[in-house]
């Protein structure tokens, strides 16, 4: 339902970098919280950056991106890195989302001191045995490319821990009570009728008025076969633009006169012509009240609610912390390209490790 389909590279990104926590660490341009300080000398040989007295190497670094870029092209093929997406290649974004990600859990350590949160040596032990299980698959090339002994991969797994155990522990105690109506969650069918179309750098490009013309003249046709009684499953099946013949959400998931013509339906009732971004819909409620999706969607909206609680939190603190960057050594930075280094098993090791240690 969505108007601009954004490139394949942007969607891989959020799958793969996505963090339970959120907030950045660095920040630069006018759209930063707060200055951001670059220093090219006073650093160790190969320190990235620095906040406050945490530090962060090359090699910590190089396992981030080495892992991720083998993920990808696990998944994707290596022409995944033709793609590009306001004239940045996908190896800088991963490069730059890299960094924003390791600077936030060095921050996070530091809210964690700050808050008196610390591993148990349960935890400690599981870090350690979670470094030996992804140091040992490690061949000697890859150890000796990325930099990595046994001691800063345990190191690596402890900070990761400790950042997610500090937002654990912070939102404890949130837990807003969420109404059935607030969560409400229905089921719709729908057709659509488009008015744009996409072009060649798969962006969307409004219908001139005569094609919308022609497009609500069709979306009438419809609406008058669907009021008169055809099936509306054999309507979808022969007019419906969309992919999706059907949707079961929550208020706040699209856009605003979808929802209202939608969450106004009695169960079997169908909707006059309503006009989206998208185009011209024309929808058919199948349940005024899901109570598993509502009870699910009752969970993301607390999960929201304590994410921006912690966000709160977390911006105060970074604001008045000191960071510093090598920006000479950071410039240098990239991708290893030796076939030989294969690793992509960090984030799984980790989860499979500590997650069996949470159970």
């Amino acid at each position: 339902m969505k108007a601009c389909r954004r490139s394949v590279r942007i969607s891989l990104i959020t799958v793969v970098m996505t963090l339970a926590f959120c907030g950045c660490a660095f920040r630069s341009g006018e759209n930063g919280t707060g200055p951001r300080v670059v220093l090219t000398t006073g650093f160790g040989e190969d320190e990235v950056f620095r906040i406050e007295k945490s530090s962060c190497t090359l090699s910590e670094i190089m396992v981030y991106m080495t892992n991720i870029k083998n993920q990808y092209e696990e998944a994707y093929g290596k022409e995944i890195w033709d793609s590009s997406y306001n004239g940045e290649t996908l190896e800088e974004n991963i490069k730059n989302t890299v960094l924003a990600r390791i600077a936030r859990i060095k921050a996070m350590n530091l809210l964690a001191q700050e808050q008196g949160v610390a591993l148990s040596q349960e935890e400690l032990d599981k870090a350690a045995q979670a470094g030996q299980i992804y140091f040992a698959s490690l061949s000697e090339t890859e150890r000796e490319l990325m930099g990595v002994d046994e001691a800063l991969i345990v190191r690596m797994y402890e900070e990761y821990a400790l950042a997610a155990k500090v937002y654990e522990y912070l939102i404890a105690d949130i837990n807003p009570e969420i109404s059935d109506d607030e969560a409400r969650t229905i089921t719709v069918q729908h057709i659509l009728i488009k008015t744009y179309s996409v072009n060649e750098n798969n962006e969307a490009v409004p219908y001139s008025e005569m094609d919308k013309r022609e497009a609500y003249q069709k979306a009438l046709e419809v609406y008058r076969r669907a009021r008169n009684g055809e099936e509306f499953a054999s309507l979808i099946a022969e007019y419906s633009e969309d992919e999706n013949a059907s949707y079961s959400f929550g208020k706040g998931s699209f856009e605003k006169a979808f929802e209202d013509a939608a969450f106004n339906l009695g169960t079997g009732e169908i909707s006059g012509i309503v006009e989206t971004a998208q185009g011209y819909h024309i929808i058919k409620c199948i349940s005024t009240f899901d109570r598993d999706e509502t009870d699910r969607n009752k969970m993301k909206i607390v999960e929201q609610r304590r994410k921006e609680v912690f966000s709160e939190e977390y911006s105060g603190f970074v604001e008045g912390l000191t960071r510093n960057i090598d920006q000479e050594l950071w410039e240098s930075v990239g991708f290893i390209e030796d076939s030989s280094v294969t690793t992509s098993s960090f984030f799984e090791v980790y989860h499979s490790v500590m997650d069996d240690a949470a159970e």
